[in-house]
């Protein structure tokens, strides 16, 4: 790709930064934290120094005062190395972050967002519940409105950070008789399960943060792949949350959950063409160097199709990727782009990974190359933020849309 395409100088300075970090602080210790399947809070502290944890908020909100596409940069050069790092920069930007920046009142964005930008806590997003996944119109979780306040019961899956974030935006039911039209945002905080290692640290716990009674962290997830960033429950049992917590107005937190769905799946789509893009780096790197009957195998016709086709549709994949990132940035509309973007690249990761397993032989199926964590860690993206198959729909939907325009 033509980097003067989407590319200004301080993308590609942005884009060098990362690099570096990636290289030289998050390759060497990327392999132990999987294994452990360990949050890796270092690394945590070294990104918010970096501003890479508010990349594309203000500077007056704590943030890095950068635009969209450096955002995925961030997320696509990390994912490169390590597709933890990344994702845990992913889900505490657009998830835990962006709906109250968009949504909020000035007084919540003055309140949560400088502690989010600066990686002081860890945020997320409570969506997905255990009959809510797909059908994410199909919330469970309830806020009943009393003396004040609103109190939430229920149970959501699969959150990133459950367990370590500290400030979640939660979707509830507030009138079940209005469909989706009766779902609702808010605003809960707790402290994080890991209050040691972040007093060790000096980042992950904010004290004036109010420890919400009833607001817990569930069964955290023990993962085939993205195994270093943190996936838990999130339990609400008799939550008081204030009426001022509500985020947008009610009724409104299906259209704006699905709004900031639109922008997780460009962010995901980087995150799987840094997966795929890392994968042929070190396939490239491997096949120029083992030699069989007598030479390189990177001479032999089949693997140099294979890396051919690897190439081609990483290029691919971020024209896309990058253009649905534009369209956001620059105020177009960008949903079937997204959509188009995140099944591509998703699915090309999955491609890309089992080519790179394949292409090292034995090797690859041993924990001496990355390639099998990179393998591991691509198989989610198909299905965090939308399905494949949810994607399709979108793109579909989006199509047959354009013909009764």
């Amino acid at each position: 790709m033509d980097d003067a395409l989407y590319f200004s100088e301080q993308h590609l300075a942005t884009r060098e930064m990362v690099r570096q970090f990636a290289r030289d602080e998050v390759a060497p210790i990327a392999a132990k934290y999987d294994a452990e399947a360990k949050f890796p809070w270092e690394s945590i502290r070294k990104m918010g120094e970096l501003g890479l944890l508010g990349v594309p908020w203000p500077e007056e909100l704590g943030g890095a005062g950068l635009d969209l596409i450096s955002y995925m940069i961030v997320i696509h050069e990390l994912g490169k190395v390590d597709a933890s790092h990344a994702l845990t920069i992913s889900a505490h930007t657009t998830l835990g972050t962006s709906p109250i920046v968009k949504f909020g009142t000035p007084e919540q964005k003055q309140r949560y967002v400088p502690v989010l930008a600066t990686g002081r806590v860890m945020g997320g997003f409570g969506l997905t519940e255990p009959e809510a996944g797909s059908d994410a119109g199909g919330t469970r979780t309830t806020a009943v409105r009393r003396n004040g306040h609103y109190v939430l019961n229920g149970v959501k899956r699969f959150i990133t950070h459950g367990s370590v974030g500290e400030i979640f935006v939660v979707t509830a039911v507030t009138d079940r008789s209005q469909g989706t039209k009766g779902i609702s945002s808010f605003i809960l905080t707790k402290p994080t399960n890991e209050l040691e290692a972040t007093k060790r640290v000096g980042v992950g716990h904010e004290p004036s943060l109010p420890a919400m009674k009833g607001f817990r962290a569930g069964k955290k997830e023990d993962k085939l792949g993205w195994r270093a960033s943190d996936t838990a429950e999130l339990i609400m049992e008799d939550v008081e949350v204030p009426a001022e917590n509500m985020l947008g107005a009610e009724g409104q937190g299906f259209v704006n959950f699905m709004k900031t769905l639109d922008n997780g799946r460009v962010g995901i789509a980087a995150l799987s063409l840094g997966i795929a893009e890392g994968a042929f780096e070190q396939a490239l790197q491997y096949t120029s160097v083992r030699k069989q009957f007598g030479q390189p195998v990177a001479n032999f016709q089949g693997v140099q199709f294979r890396l051919s086709d690897m190439a081609t549709e990483i290029e691919a994949g971020k024209h896309l990727m990058y253009h649905a990132a534009w369209l956001a940035q620059n105020g177009r509309p960008f949903s079937k782009e997204a959509a188009m973007a995140k099944l591509f690249c998703s699915e090309l990761a999955m491609r890309a990974t089992i080519g790179a397993v394949q292409l090292h032989g034995g090797y690859g199926y041993t924990k001496d190359y990355p390639v099998e964590r990179f393998m591991r860690d691509a198989k989610i993206c198909e299905i965090g933020e939308g399905t494949s198959e949810i994607q399709r729909i979108v793109i579909a939907r989006h199509l047959l849309k354009q013909l009764s325009d």
